[in-house]
């Protein structure tokens, strides 16, 4: 099973309204738990145990994958959304050791770089669009991000 395969399945099992699916197939272990509104957020765990390994030997989850929670239209409204334009890790550094590219607050203008999103190894530029203001970062540091997912709203007056 390849990642946009278990991309769409937790879309459809959010979608669905079903509060959870388990799902075993060769070595993979799927579980996705949604939860009803007010509850805590989605999570998801993806577990793999690779073929030779003991039987009684657990697996390791991977890191959960909590989607984005909607913001209210009604206060977003005037901020224009950046967003990923392709699935991979969201990166606020270009590198461990230096400063973040932009801060709630900071004055960007079109073609400032605002992240860094790796995917296969590559680490690729996102840059604004729009000159603005940073009014909230949306996505966590190191954190997975899907194509099309807001990473920031910016205030364009």
């Amino acid at each position: 099973m390849d990642l946009k395969e278990i991309q769409n399945l937790i879309k459809f099992v959010s979608n669905s309204g079903v509060a959870e699916v388990k799902l075993e197939t060769g070595e993979i272990k799927i579980t996705i738990r949604t939860t009803l509104e007010g509850n805590s957020p989605d999570i998801t765990y993806v577990q793999q145990a690779p073929m030779h390994q003991a039987m009684s030997a657990a697996p390791a989850p991977v890191a959960p994958v909590t989607p984005a929670a909607p913001a209210a239209p009604e206060e977003n409204s005037k901020y224009v959304t950046i967003k990923s334009p392709m699935i991979g890790t969201f990166y606020r550094k270009p590198s461990p050791d230096k400063a973040v590219f932009v801060e709630v607050g900071t004055t960007i203008g079109k073609g400032d770089v605002l992240c860094v999103v790796e995917a296969m190894k590559l680490f690729n530029e996102i840059e604004a669009e729009i000159t603005g203001k940073i009014v909230k970062i949306l996505v966590d540091d190191m954190s997975p991000v899907e194509f099309d997912q807001p990473l920031f709203l910016v205030d364009p007056s």
